[in-house]
């Protein structure tokens, strides 16, 4: 079976569409109070790797539900008019994320070049992400 769009398609055409913030860039954004970097990965990923300091974690399966204002499951850091650079582990999902809140209207959304892979490859800072503890 031949799709009609591959993924590698899919990602190819959101990049031509979206911002991409180099990691040096990215790294002047850590003590923007105007910016809010976005994990998308899945908690498993963040409990093994880390996370970028004061991130915040917002699974791709429920990001566009935490966008929308008309969402029962709406996040208002999502409304706050603070640019959003997401991420997740090789700047393939976060590419594919951004042009839909791009194509959503969400204002200032960009996304993090090469991923988390890159930024713990280049060292920068990184934060744990303790899993919860289980309720008994």
């Amino acid at each position: 079976m031949k799709l009609k769009l591959g993924y590698q398609e899919l990602i190819a055409n959101a990049m031509a569409q979206i911002e991409t913030v180099p990691l040096e860039q990215a790294q002047q954004f850590l003590d923007d109070q105007n910016t809010v970097f976005v994990d998308i990965r899945d908690v498993r990923e963040l409990e093994r790797d880390g996370m970028i300091p004061n991130a915040i974690h917002a699974p791709r399966g429920m990001l566009e539900f935490w966008v929308d204002p008309e969402s029962p499951y709406y996040k208002p850091v999502f409304g706050e008019g603070k640019r959003l650079v997401l991420y997740c582990a090789s700047a393939w999902r976060s590419a594919l994320a951004t042009e839909t809140l791009q194509k959503m209207g969400v204002p200032g959304v960009c996304h993090l070049e090469g991923g988390f892979s890159a930024w713990k490859k280049a060292e920068l800072p990184i934060a744990e992400k303790h899993s919860k503890p289980r309720q008994s």
